[in-house]
């Protein structure tokens, strides 16, 4: 099934991603964008990331297209966050970028959202690196889709990451094979301090500020699987 994908070259782990600016106004944009694009995904469960998939997750990366980030040929790039399941339910979010890969964040004048599932403790420790690779340093798979969708399909649940895109109304699985991650200090930084780790964070040591209360309340619908 073919994807109204724009195909960009792969850039490797030398990618330099622009110098990130952020402050706590860019921050609270981005929580509230994250948290619009998982309600509208979610609110149609046919055609939604399945259920079970969210239940075994580790982590949960949301990266909403926007023109100002738009991703196209130079090496441009997608600015989001991340959280991950703690003790006491999901950690506040982390700020990332990502650059690279085959999905492109901007396709014609429509925006690209990209979602990504962290299936497993190794994928996990590489979203807590300054930068990585998807694909070299976490293997990836296009995510299935809808109720029912999990189920027979062992090559993709054995992958550590589970990507999807939203593009022009439609959502799938999409490759961002050779993606990279990078942190988004500046982000973190702005929200929570400057003396506040990527670790602190996801490990569930930093308070959630108030504006990422509802992205986390709609992911504590999808509680872990046992």
């Amino acid at each position: 099934m073919k994807n109204n994908l724009l195909i960009v070259s792969v850039a490797g782990l030398g990618l330099v991603l622009p110098a990130l600016a952020s402050d706590r106004d860019d921050d609270i944009g981005r929580v509230q964008k994250a948290t619009q694009v998982f309600q509208e995904i979610m609110r149609t469960p046919d055609k939604g990331i399945p259920q079970d998939l969210l239940e075994k997750a580790k982590c949960v990366a949301i990266i909403p297209g926007e023109e100002k980030a738009a991703f196209i040929f130079g090496g441009n790039y997608g600015k989001g966050l991340a959280t991950c399941r703690t003790a006491n339910g999901w950690s506040a979010p982390m700020f990332v970028a990502v650059g690279g890969g085959s999905v492109g964040f901007q396709i014609g004048a429509s925006f690209t959202d990209v979602v990504m599932l962290f299936m497993n403790d190794h994928a996990l420790q590489s979203l807590m690196s300054d930068k990585f690779k998807i694909g070299a340093d976490a293997t990836v798979a296009a995510g299935p889709v809808g109720r029912q969708a999990a189920a027979g399909t062992d090559v993709k649940l054995n992958a550590e990451i589970l990507s999807y895109s939203r593009s022009k109304g439609v959502f799938a699985g999409a490759s961002v094979d050779g993606a990279v991650v990078q942190a988004d200090h500046s982000g973190d930084q702005a929200m929570y301090g400057s003396n506040v780790t990527r670790r602190e964070i996801l490990d569930g040591k930093v308070a959630v500020p108030q504006p990422a209360r509802r992205l986390l309340a709609e992911l504590a619908k999808y509680p872990a699987h046992r």
